[in-house]
């Protein structure tokens, strides 16, 4: 296995499936203005089927490819502080993400219009 793959399987992916998690709750807050609680549970689920195959080939092949030109980039440019710092970038990113929303709650990354009615917020 080399290097590249190592660090989409390991890392990028799991990256990936954290943000779909979070775009899951996102959903899952929306969707608490769908008074039906099946149609809210087929939502949910929709998301997340849909969701996974667009994390599992799109988001993640893409950002492994970034990861790739970055690696061979600071290889050519003298060590691997690229790739190393992309990989930073991307952790710290997807960790101040779920701060916020699991901390603060799902409002704090949705622009003010998109915020449910103060009798479904919770």
């Amino acid at each position: 296995m080399n290097g590249t793959r190592i660090v989409r399987t390991y890392y990028v992916l799991p990256c990936c499936l954290l943000l779909l998690n979070l775009c899951v709750e996102l959903v899952s807050y929306k969707a608490r203005m769908i008074a039906d609680t099946y149609l809210r549970t087929a939502a949910i689920m929709g998301m997340a089927l849909f969701g996974a195959s667009v994390v599992s080939f799109l988001l993640a092949p893409a950002i492994g490819i970034g990861i790739g030109l970055l690696h061979r980039g600071s290889r050519q440019g003298g060590g691997g502080a690229g790739e190393v710092g992309f990989l930073l970038l991307l952790g710290v990113g997807v960790f101040v993400l779920y701060y916020r929303v699991y901390i603060l709650g799902p409002e704090s990354v949705l622009p003010l219009e998109w915020h449910n009615p103060p009798g479904l917020a919770g």
